[in-house]
């Protein structure tokens, strides 16, 4: 079972913009968000990488609108000739827009994977439940681009943390917003669905025009899926650009304060960074030449 995009799924999804100018976040008086700036396009995979405590994780929940921002702007350009103001609409109406898959959600026990992934239609319907014309085959295309069709019907308390990471995109996809931020989604996957899942961002930003912004630990796999990259420091965005702009040794050295080194790899032609410890260091003196 592998993760896929299919024909009729590039009818019912459209990417829009997503921009946040000079925003400020503040937990109570502590401002570790400062003065950012980021815009993520239609067919796009914008990565947010930095340290433990650098504030990516915050800024993406900011534009998510689950953190409020002390300052600064939020626009959706839907592609209507009007941007939207994206902190002033009402949040049903701002999460047809935007969705985020989150790090830590709590399994609900007793639920069908089905279930589950219909709970991404709630933008859909009224304030008490009500008709959802497209949500029967919303929810049965993100089940099967995610690869767990299969699980429709199977207990969500049941799976693995693999399968239930895949449940939570299926039901973010069911959402079919414009916008996907996704907060570190490889996290809980084996290798193989690291890989399809990063081939189903590429898919979804290549075909569907769909703008994606995520969160990543893994620089080699941010470099191998982004078309830019963020790189985050103490709460400020310090460089900005193509992964080959931004991931460089002497950057990236100082961001993380330990060696980095960059380079090619030789098969597939993408950056690949090595963060050397004391032992590899020790090992390279004696192993050099006397």
């Amino acid at each position: 079972m592998t993760f896929g995009v299919d024909a009729a799924g590039a009818r019912r999804l459209r990417g829009h913009e997503l921009s946040a100018g000079d925003m400020t976040v503040s937990y109570g008086d502590t401002e570790v968000v400062h003065g950012a700036a980021i815009v993520i396009r239609p067919g796009e995979v914008v990565a947010l990488v930095g340290p433990n405590g650098s504030g990516k994780t915050t800024l993406l929940r900011t534009l998510a609108r689950l953190q409020r921002a002390r300052s600064g702007t939020l626009a959706i350009d839907a592609g209507t000739g009007t941007a939207l103001d994206g902190l002033a609409l009402d949040l049903r109406r701002f999460a047809r827009h935007v969705a985020l898959l989150t790090q830590g959600r709590s399994v609900p026990s007793g639920l069908t994977v089905r279930d589950v992934v219909e709970f991404g239609r709630y933008p859909y319907r009224g304030r008490w439940g009500g008709r959802d014309p497209d949500g029967a085959a919303a929810t049965a295309h993100a089940l099967a681009m995610t690869g767990v069709g299969h699980l429709a019907e199977r207990e969500v308390d049941h799976l693995s943390g693999g399968q239930l990471q895949r449940v939570w995109l299926a039901s973010c996809l069911a959402q079919e917003t414009g916008v996907l931020l996704l907060d570190e989604p490889t996290t809980y996957l084996d290798l193989r669905y690291q890989v399809e899942l990063l081939d189903l961002i590429r898919d979804l930003a290549d075909d569907h025009r769909i703008a994606v912004g995520v969160v990543l630990h893994d620089l080699d796999q941010a470099a191998a899926v982004a078309d830019r990259i963020a790189l985050f420091d103490a709460g400020r965005i310090v460089a900005e650009g193509t992964p080959e702009d931004v991931l460089t040794a002497e950057r990236l050295s100082e961001t993380y304060g330990i060696r980095i080194d960059v380079d090619t790899d030789p098969v597939t032609g993408r950056l690949r960074t090595r963060a050397i410890g004391r032992h590899h260091t020790r090992h390279e003196r004696s192993s050099s030449p006397s």
